[in-house]
């Protein structure tokens, strides 16, 4: 039985190979993202290839997520949005963009979002590219929620980006905003995603906390489309039991729902 929610591994160093990415897609990995702060083109074209044989023999369908920068810092701990950013699409985006495009990615994150207008001259910079790739605003800087309902508008999904979002606002008041953002997504028809330190712990033990579970079954129970693996599968140790343990905890999540509604990507 699969779960109707989706799953969204992301692709690192640990997961390059094309037999763990066949094994990834076999315990229900439903889509891939490619996190654009690391990596060279080269390896990430290697990452594409290796998704796409696989999918391929599989006869999968499994999007490729291309996750751009935007216009961070690099700190000891990770990074933070860089305050000093006249514009949310660096340079680095559009060279990555284009990249992207002559792969044939099929949806484009834009990071740190801020406004409806940060989306549209995205698309416009697509347009000039040649392709317009749908995009996945990430919500992830206090602007973004002030001006959520118009991103949502704009944008062809969202992303809740707790990691970066958690560095702006309470933590405290992260579920409720997680919570707020998918009821608006549903209201819209927009696919909503969940993310950051789902399954954290993973990255070095075989199996989660049970906080972690229970953050996956608050997220399916209260509506989202899809919940990701960032570094837990780019990086971690265990990279095929986190997919295989959070396909099992929104299936059991997706028993407790009586209608179950994916606006799926």
């Amino acid at each position: 039985m699969q779960s109707k929610a989706q799953i969204i591994a992301t692709i690192g160093p640990a997961t390059k190979g094309k037999e763990i990415i066949k094994e990834m897609m076999t315990h229900q990995m439903d889509a891939v993202r490619l996190n654009f702060s690391w990596g060279t083109h080269e390896e990430h074209a290697g990452y594409i290839k290796n998704v796409r044989e696989d999918a391929k023999e599989a006869g999968k369908r499994i999007p490729i997520i291309q996750d751009l920068s935007g216009p961070r810092v690099q700190k000891k701990t990770g990074h933070e949005f860089n305050q000093q950013a006249q514009e949310v699409i660096t340079e680095k985006d559009l060279a990555d963009l284009k990249f992207g495009i002559e792969q044939g990615v099929d949806y484009v994150a834009m990071s740190f979002v801020g406004s409806a207008d940060d989306v549209l001259k995205l698309r416009e910079k697509m347009r000039k590219l040649g392709q317009v790739i749908p995009i996945i605003a990430k919500i992830e800087r206090k602007i973004a929620l002030d001006n959520i309902d118009e991103i949502i508008k704009t944008a062809d999904a969202i992303m809740i980006a707790r990691g970066d979002l958690g560095n702006e606002i309470p933590l405290e008041q992260i579920p409720f905003i997680e919570k707020d953002i998918i009821e608006k997504c549903k209201i819209a028809g927009k696919p909503v995603i969940v993310a950051t330190q789902m399954m954290l712990s993973m990255m070095e033990n075989p199996l989660p906390t049970r906080a972690e579970v229970t953050d996956v079954a608050f997220a399916i129970i209260n509506g989202a489309d899809a919940v990701m693996l960032s570094e837990e599968s780019a990086t971690g140790h265990h990279p095929l039991e986190a997919v295989e343990m959070m396909e099992r905890g929104i299936l059991e999540a997706e028993k407790h729902l009586k209608d179950i509604k994916i606006n799926p990507l």
